[in-house]
């Protein structure tokens, strides 16, 4: 079977590399020729665990193949999956140039019956858009060439991609026609040899659903940052009310975590996606709108817990603070709406010096904002003659650091744990201050 990725960004690439995986043979496109050469020559431009020797085995394989050129390719294959960015507006709704100009570009060169399939994150009602852009490019050309236009949304954990991809929990597939269900299910009958489930269903639910569940997971990751906020109010334990709710059946234990707020590429942009496009049908998503107002009030607490510890944003002046992780999340280099940033700038408004240190993401972080921090060699390094210890990633390396050595190179000891990764007692009882979230 013959399918094309357009796109290799995080979803295209892993996606495309996983579909190899199983025996089929894919070629991904890109109009990055550099990115594609680099590709071609073993390079993998994102950081996912696993992802670099599974493309190099399948290139090897040639079952994977890259090319800058779609139109060379498109008669060839079965189905064409659109991975493009859908980057979110000035007004948050997401942007569907990327998306439409895959469709553009398939009208202007089909020649026979294709799937188009839209991977990306994209709003209810784009899968229209897509058959109207390739109808008008075939009535341009006077012809009339059958294709189906299906949504298969992706739900890969930045980190843990190629477990979600390749054991899945669910597939979603969005479909208006039989034979798009049947070469869809050709397609995925690995996956329904091993029981996994894929679920066929309208388009505008499909691409419904994949917002629903992301906001729905932003919504509960707001909702424990706000009991958390009220638990050291009252005198109670946030961990202890995780523990509490979830142990009902009704509520689960996942994602229930308080923290310093969300980032990365998927619940930020698809939160202000749904609001938008409830907007724009006349309704209001007052539920999200504060999941969203939460979360960015939630992303300043740690610096507002640091003012309180310095009694004060003057006394942090000419301070200098260590920072354990800047990715928005363990396993990744990806700082996209990274509490990390938010942090760095209000500690430079501050007058602070910032020592940083993450496993992964120092080179994107420089990519970023360049030398305004000190990049540390390891995170022992970080802590030299700091003021304070805030802990943004719960990378496991800095699980279980050894207290004794970070108490000596230290200036002043505190530590503000933003994730919750630390036994409060065992950090007071080696001599340091120690803050954490709802508790």
């Amino acid at each position: 079977m013959n399918i094309a990725i357009v796109g290799t960004g995080y979803v295209g690439l892993v996606s495309g590399t996983c579909f190899a995986e199983t025996g089929v043979n894919v070629t991904c496109v890109d109009v990055d020729a550099q990115k594609i050469e680099r590709l071609k020559n073993g390079e993998i431009p994102i950081y996912e665990p696993g992802l670099d020797q599974m493309v190099l085995k399948n290139v090897k394989a040639g079952r994977l193949k890259f090319t800058t050129d779609l139109a060379s390719i498109l008669n060839d294959q079965e189905i064409v999956f659109s991975a493009v960015g859908t980057p979110p507006d000035e007004d948050g709704s997401a942007d569907l140039k990327y998306v439409l100009q895959v469709a553009k570009t398939i009208g202007e060169n089909l020649n026979r019956y294709l799937v188009v399939v839209t991977k990306s994150t994209v709003p209810v009602g784009t899968a229209r858009k897509v058959r109207a852009t390739i109808e008008e490019e075939l009535k341009k050309r006077g012809v009339d060439i059958p294709f189906d236009v299906a949504s298969n949304p992706e739900f890969l954990k930045e980190g843990n991609a190629i477990k979600d991809f390749m054991s899945p929990d669910r597939v979603v597939v969005g479909v208006e026609s039989e034979k798009a269900k049947k070469a869809l299910s050709k397609l995925y009958k690995p996956f329904l040899l091993n029981n996994f489930r894929v679920i066929f269903m309208d388009i505008p639910s499909a691409e419904m659903t994949k917002y629903a569940a992301n906001s729905m997971l932003a919504t509960r990751i707001s909702f424990m940052n706000d009991i958390a906020n009220l638990c050291e109010r009252v005198g109670a334990d946030v961990n202890m009310v995780r523990a509490g709710i979830g142990s009902d059946t009704r509520i689960g234990r996942k994602f229930l975590y308080a923290g310093c707020g969300y980032g990365g590429s998927c619940f930020p942009k698809d939160v202000k996606a749904l609001i938008k496009t409830a907007d724009q049908n006349g309704y209001s998503m007052e539920v999200l709108k504060a999941v969203e107002r939460v979360n960015e009030r939630q992303k300043g607490v740690l610096f507002e817990k640091l003012q309180k510890a310095f009694e004060g944003e003057a006394d942090l002046k000419g301070k200098t603070i260590a920072m354990w992780g800047l990715s928005f999340k363990p396993e990744t280099d990806d700082m996209r709406e990274s509490t990390a940033l938010v942090m760095i700038q209000k500690l430079l408004d501050a007058g602070c010096t910032i020592r940083a240190y993450d496993p992964i993401a120092m080179d994107e972080c420089r990519r970023r904002i360049g030398d305004k921090v000190i990049y540390c060699r390891d995170m022992y390094d970080a802590v030299l003659d700091a003021d304070a210890l805030l802990l943004l990633t719960e990378w496991k390396e800095f699980r279980l650091p050894t207290w004794g050595v970070i108490k000596k190179a230290m200036r002043y000891p505190l530590v503000i744990d933003g994730r919750n990764i630390f036994d409060a007692d065992e950090v007071e009882e080696c001599g340091f201050e120690y803050h954490c979230i709802g508790k």
